[in-house]
């Protein structure tokens, strides 16, 4: 067995929970321990399902079929119910304890749907000041226009 792959005690307890290998008519499922390797191999590794490997998990097209079969019928959500109602009896669950996350990921000012305006909401955006710090100031407020000096 390799790092990653269901124990025996876990696929004692999964068993049950899935729907029968044999099905009533058509071709027999290809074996269930064997495909839901394959399922959480690609959910902890983040691969997409074409980059499964074929020698140890079977064809990337069972398994993704697999998958989304269960998804729909609800399997996944009564293994989860199952596994918590058993852990709770058990007592290995904490129910006062919660996790948040709170990552924030910024997004591209077109994705949000601003305009390209200067001004959004009285505040300037960072281009328009750094194309108002970029222009010539002078000291006394007003440029001279050609010819002679205002101090004469």
């Amino acid at each position: 067995m390799s790092r990653g792959e269901l124990t025996d005690a876990q696929w004692e307890r999964l068993v049950g929970l899935l729907p029968p290998q044999k099905p009533a008519r058509g071709r027999p499922n290809k074996e269930h321990r064997e495909v839901l390797d394959g399922i959480l191999w690609v959910l902890r590794t983040g691969a997409p399902w074409r980059d499964v490997p074929r020698e140890q998990f079977g064809s990337w097209k069972t398994l993704s079929s697999r998958f989304y079969r269960w998804q729909e019928a609800g399997i996944w959500a009564r293994v989860l119910r199952q596994l918590q109602a058993e852990a709770h009896e058990d007592e290995h669950l904490d129910w006062t304890l919660h996790f948040l996350d709170a990552s924030v990921i910024r997004a591209h000012q077109h994705a949000a749907g601003a305009r390209g305006t200067p001004v959004k909401g009285g505040r300037p955006k960072r281009w328009a000041a750094a194309r108002e710090a970029s222009l010539p100031s002078c000291t006394s407020g007003r440029r001279a226009r050609g010819g002679r000096s205002s101090s004469s």
